[in-house]
């Protein structure tokens, strides 16, 4: 349970160690940001290379990554993605401390919820099943990871709220096909590698998963598509692992492993919001830091972008001396 709770950990403050390179990547260029597209920036994903905090971030996801493959190997699959979906209560904690983002009362009570339901989770968990898991469990998840492809597609054709709840629930899968192939790699030798389709199961439903959660976090609701993805990544996994894999709770603890992990799934749902940490910074006199992730979703776009849109005080200004210099002859253009 360590190494899953540390693979959290690893996570959910990467996020927001990029979140932080990220803005300040952006603000050289904070006065062109407005006539920038809403298209992925490469330029910015340079500058962000140049920040250690970005590094950082990619750092703490590997180790996140070879934690998450420690505790696959040793734990039932249904406490490591509960454990997984907690790290949205580590980016949350992160975010309020580093971007100086507010949590309301209730978000709080959802990050006390998690840890919770982790507590539950580690008092009742056994060891990992000892059922190998078949040739037939093998192909079906290399179909599995086919379908999350497919499921872009698809979900491409859907109204916005839709659209990101499908984009994200379709990368929970592809993370869940990650978590259920590790359990299937039996050997790491090349040979066993290349003809294992489980191998290629978790190279193309890992890829999958982040391209399918990328796009979801750009065109739609952060909110829908992180709820998405905690659902699609804990629930059928977990399941695949009490049945087919073996995955088993200790002696009489069964009610308890089944509480908790509701419980902890319920409060990263709660923290949904924190799928994509928060950067815009909170100012000293207005509610920036207040803003939800809906908010951004319906009006997406950086600071800087939000910064050179009408309504701003410097546009006031310019607004406020263009009509003190206008003369009453003819319209305005």
């Amino acid at each position: 349970m360590v190494c899953a709770l540390g693979a959290a950990v690893c996570f959910g403050t990467a996020t927001v160690l990029q979140a932080v390179a990220a803005r300040a990547a952006a603000e050289p260029d904070g006065a062109q940001g407005g006539a920038q597209g809403g298209g992925a920036d490469a330029a910015l994903l340079l500058r962000a290379l140049r920040q250690w905090r970005y590094l950082a971030g990619l750092a703490l996801d590997g180790l996140g990554f070879l934690l998450q493959i420690a505790a696959l190997r040793s734990l039932p699959i249904y406490a490591v993605g509960a454990a997984l979906a907690s790290s949205l209560a580590v980016t949350a904690v992160a975010a309020a401390r580093l971007l100086r983002v507010r949590l309301s009362g209730t978000e709080w009570a959802a990050v006390g919820v998690v840890c919770a339901g982790l507590a539950m989770l580690g008092l009742a968990s056994g060891t990992e099943g000892g059922r190998d898991g078949s040739t037939a469990l093998k192909w079906a998840m290399l179909a599995a990871a086919l379908a999350v492809l497919a499921l872009g597609g698809v979900a491409g054709r859907l109204p916005e709220r839709g659209r990101a709840l499908l984009l994200g629930l379709g990368a929970g899968l592809g993370f869940g096909v990650v978590e259920v192939t590790v359990r299937l790699i039996d050997s790491l030798g090349p040979a066993a590698l290349f003809t294992n389709p489980a191998s290629y199961a978790l190279a193309l439903g890992g890829g999958a998963a982040f391209l399918l959660l990328t796009s979801a976090l750009q065109r739609g609701s952060v909110t829908t598509a992180t709820a998405g993805m905690v659902i699609g990544e804990t629930i059928g996994p977990a399941a695949i692992g009490v049945v087919w894999l073996g995955d088993r709770t200790r002696e009489g603890l069964s009610w308890l492993a089944v509480l908790g992990f509701a419980v902890a799934v319920a409060g990263a749902l709660a923290l949904a919001r924190f799928g994509e940490a928060p950067v815009t910074p909170t100012s000293a006199d207005g509610p920036a830091g207040d803003e939800t992730a809906a908010d951004r979703a319906a009006a997406p776009g950086s600071a800087a972008d939000r910064a050179a849109a009408p309504g701003s005080a410097a546009d006031g200004a310019a607004a406020e001396g263009a009509a003190d210099r206008a003369t009453p002859a003819g319209p305005t253009v």
